[in-house]
């Protein structure tokens, strides 16, 4: 799809599609709840990196109903901004005080806007182009900003469930592991402060600051050949 298709798409299509996908009604109300236990879970694991250094701004990526984003800067005393292409539920985001942009991260126009804090959580496998996207948020990013931005990890989700199909999403054009994300950020110029899995050992956390890219940056071909072999055994094994 392209940029404006896209957003066309979280408009109106996505939450009903996945909805039916799912069998229950999920939208901009019903997650919110959800969406609370992860903001206090991820805002512990970036307060070892927010305690050492004033900082004022913050910029949430595919932000959703705002509540990730309130709850960090008010745990953090920053002055939140949040972008999303779902008009209802930056309806609600506006509602909880923040500054709200309709539309995608690679579309706007900040101008010369630089924030102290960008958080992109269970967003980045919904991206169209995760390493433009990537480099649109290192120059959104100030001298000594931070990062934090998670992946559903694709090697967790098919072990998990021991099945490629059924750790596939409707919703993701991307699936990541922790060695393309590490990739990809090194590859954009950011350096990984720290790395960990959250409570549901499904998706990776990372902490991150600006650095020199790496732009010839690839998982190392031992750990590729490796995961192949185990999806194909996966793939091919047995069903009860």
């Amino acid at each position: 799809m392209t940029a404006e298709a896209y957003g066309r798409f979280y408009n109106g299509i996505y939450r009903p599609l996945v909805s039916a996908f799912h069998g229950r009604l999920i939208d901009a109300r019903t997650i919110q709840d959800e969406q609370r236990a992860y903001a206090i879970e991820r805002a512990e694991f970036m307060r070892p990196f927010m305690s050492n250094a004033a900082r004022g701004t913050l910029l949430d990526i595919g932000g959703s109903t705002g509540v990730v984003a309130a709850h960090v800067a008010k745990e953090f005393g920053l002055r939140g901004t949040l972008i999303d292409p779902a008009p209802l539920e930056v309806e609600q985001a506006q509602r909880l005080g923040l500054e709200t942009v309709t539309g995608l991260v690679e579309e706007h126009d900040f101008g010369r806007r630089r924030f102290d804090v960008v958080i992109i959580c269970q967003t980045v496998d919904h991206l169209l182009d995760v390493a433009g996207t990537l480099t649109r948020v290192r120059q959104l990013l100030s001298d000594k900003g931070l990062l934090f931005i998670d992946i559903v990890d694709f090697r967790a989700a098919y072990l998990r469930n021991w099945s490629i199909e059924d750790a596939i999403k409707i919703d993701h054009p991307y699936y990541l592991t922790e060695q393309t994300m590490a990739a990809y950020l090194r590859r954009s110029g950011f350096d990984v402060l720290r790395s960990d899995y959250a409570a549901d050992h499904l998706h990776v956390s990372y902490m991150c600051r600006p650095g020199v890219a790496e732009v010839d940056a690839v998982p190392g071909a031992a750990s590729v050949d490796e995961l192949l072999r185990e999806v194909r055994f996966v793939q091919n094994a047995p069903r009860a």
